[in-house]
């Protein structure tokens, strides 16, 4: 059957036009890239979904169960912040990159690395200084998917909160230096402070 489909194709084209021929492969090209965009855009939404996320159990067995009754889970809005708002940018550039990147740390997941409790608390401080480190050089982007600091209220915040706030400003820091710890277990070793990003 798809022999004779390519067949009458053939001779079709045989007598069309070189426009014709070239509209066609227009055409033909473009419904091809739309796909494959509908496509690379459901799979974008997919990977960001917490069901994705937990999906392996590293992450249920460990970070996700320490994320579960924190502020970011139960609240008293009932605003969740989900593992995507916290470790993906939503700006386009930023979410592709970040994707490309973990990629590249599925090796861990299939390699065993890290699939015991005990396996993942042996690299705790090394996954967590990654994300701090990448959290740093964006300047706490994923922070800011829901927290803008322009919009927040001072006069809602606590005194010693807007002196830290203020002082963090001045300091060049970003929400990562002062804010960590805050949905997982905070590991042994330096915080983000005391880390150096090199640009």
């Amino acid at each position: 059957m798809i022999k004779q489909i390519w067949q009458s194709l053939r001779m079709r084209c045989a007598t069309c036009a070189t426009t014709t021929l070239i509209a066609g492969g227009v055409v033909a090209g473009l419904v091809i890239a739309g796909l494959l965009m509908t496509a690379g855009a459901y799979g974008l939404a997919w990977t960001n979904t917490e069901k994705f996320c937990i999906s392996c159990h590293e992450m249920r067995s460990t970070v996700y169960k320490e994320y579960t009754d924190t502020i970011h889970d139960k609240n008293r809005t009932g605003v969740r912040a989900i593992c995507s708002d916290c470790h993906v940018p939503r700006e386009p550039g930023a979410m592709i990159a970040r994707k490309v990147d973990a990629t590249f740390e599925l090796w861990g997941h299939l390699t065993g690395v890290i699939d015991t409790p005990e396996k993942f608390e042996k690299h705790r401080y090394e996954l967590a200084k990654r994300v701090w480190m990448r959290m740093k050089k964006t300047d706490s982007l994923e922070c800011r998917n829901c927290h803008n600091d322009q919009k927040m209220s001072t006069e809602l915040q606590t005194a010693k909160s807007r002196s830290r706030h203020e002082k963090g400003r001045k300091e060049g820091l970003t929400c990562i230096d002062c804010h960590f710890g805050i949905a997982h277990k905070e590991p042994d070793g330096p915080g983000p402070q005391e880390l150096t990003v090199v640009k």
